[in-house]
């Protein structure tokens, strides 16, 4: 590549940055950035010129950074409107690299310049190197001396315990202290053994209990995914709501608006979009937990297997190992829990036992050893019609990084897609 390809490639990701933030003006402070990273004077007058903004809570836009440069500094009214033209939401981490990786690159040649011009010893160079590396690594790195000084009282404080986000299901809350902040969970399955329904039910507590379920349905439309979520919330059959009028009686007409309030207050946010990507997922994840400071997300996905991957020359496993890896990495960036649905292979029904095992996993790559839980979902009434196991669905957690594995059980009840707890006493008499 030339260096005049080089060049253009930088300029052209430093219209795609600043044009993104004037979109979401967060990005300006929450991503790192800082103005020497720009290669244009022009690039670092404008991103110093929002950073003014932002420090006294005004709006970064193309009439306001007016307000605080000159034109001729900011390359002219015209050229900041022609910047939202670049903005790449989905693509910003990427251009980010691309700044920071430039700048290093420029620091290094000047470094080493310098350094033959002034016959520095080999010692010299190699601490100045080591410097420019760590300039941008240090906020990953913790001091265990303070970790140890902040525990020498903890023998002697009872401890409280830190409860993740509740699941709705008594047992399950149990076994895995409800979903924690960066874990990732799969919950695989085969088809129509219940993924997506129980899915909504974690959902649907989660929302209740004050926290932001975002929920990427990339199979299921957002009028289908609604509709199931309501008759969940209101109990009715899925049968009925394809025609409400027709089939509803008048007691459950009557509940419909109430069912309506109660599901509103779950405050779940659906993307529907089909052929996502992680990094378009984590985009759209950023903003809605931006718009919604007072709330800790958790995420949903529907489901790992149509992901798209970022690289089509790779494999199937290859894509769902990079994806699983993608997703462990933006649950801890966004220190929330992630729940991904899985599909299982076909392996599973030709055993006399189908109950599922992690050698199940559809094009499993990674996903053993990326995800600190996984679940597995099995029915017997799904295989056996005459089971004495009607409408009890056995959640299998074969993995849990930090804690105990087993099954718990839950009663389901197919016609609404509602999950619910067992009450074993009352079941047994």
């Amino acid at each position: 590549m030339t260096l005049q390809t080089v060049e253009l490639s930088v300029e052209l990701a430093e219209k795609s940055i600043l044009g993104t933030m004037l979109k979401e003006n967060y990005l300006i402070s929450d991503s790192g950035i800082h103005a020497e990273y720009f290669n244009t004077q022009i690039h670092k007058n404008i991103f110093l010129g929002m950073q003014e903004l932002v420090s006294t809570n005004k709006p970064a836009d193309y009439i306001t950074l007016l307000t605080v440069k000159e034109p001729s500094e900011l390359g002219g009214a015209n050229y900041l409107l022609d910047l939202i033209n670049f903005e790449n939401t989905v693509k910003f981490e990427q251009y980010q690299k691309i700044l920071s990786d430039h700048w290093r690159e420029q620091k290094k040649n000047n470094i080493l310049f310098q350094a033959q011009a002034e016959n520095w010893e080999l010692p010299a160079i190699q601490k100045a190197l080591d410097n420019l590396q760590n300039q941008q690594n240090v906020s990953g790195v913790t001091s265990v001396k303070e970790k140890l000084v902040s525990m020498a009282e903890r023998p002697y404080v009872k401890s409280v315990s830190q409860k993740g986000i509740t699941t709705g299901l008594r047992d399950l809350d149990k076994m895995l202290n409800g979903f924690q902040p960066s874990e990732l969970t799969i919950l695989a399955a085969r088809p129509s053994m219940g993924k997506t329904d129980t899915m909504n039910h974690f959902a649907l507590s989660a929302g209740w209990a004050g926290y932001l379920p975002i929920l990427f349905s990339l199979e299921m439309s957002e009028e289908t995914e609604i509709d199931r979520l309501i008759a969940s919330t209101g109990s009715y059959s899925r049968l009925k709501m394809r025609e409400p009028f027709e089939y509803f009686t008048d007691e459950q007409k009557k509940k419909w608006i109430p069912t309506l309030t109660r599901l509103s207050q779950a405050n779940i946010e659906i993307d529907d979009r089909a052929g996502l990507t992680v990094a378009e997922i984590r985009a759209k994840a950023r903003q809605l937990i931006k718009e919604n400071p007072n709330q800790k997300p958790i995420i949903f996905i529907d489901y790992l297997q149509i992901i798209r991957g970022e690289n089509p020359r790779d494999n199937q496993t290859q894509i769902v190992g990079q994806i699983s890896w993608d997703l462990k990495q933006m649950a801890k960036e966004f220190k929330c829990p992630v729940v991904c649905l899985s599909q299982l292979s076909r392996a599973v029904e030709s055993r006399q036992d189908k109950r599922p095992m992690m050698s199940d996993l559809r094009d499993s790559g990674n996903i053993e050893q990326d995800a600190d839980v996984i679940a597995f979902l099995y029915r017997d009434d799904y295989y056996d019609k005459e089971s004495e196991n009607q409408n009890l669905l056995e959640i299998n957690i074969a993995k849990h990084r930090n804690g105990p594995t087993g099954a718990v059980m839950a009663a389901y009840i197919k016609e609404t897609g509602r999950l619910l707890n067992i009450d074993w006493g009352h079941r047994q008499k």
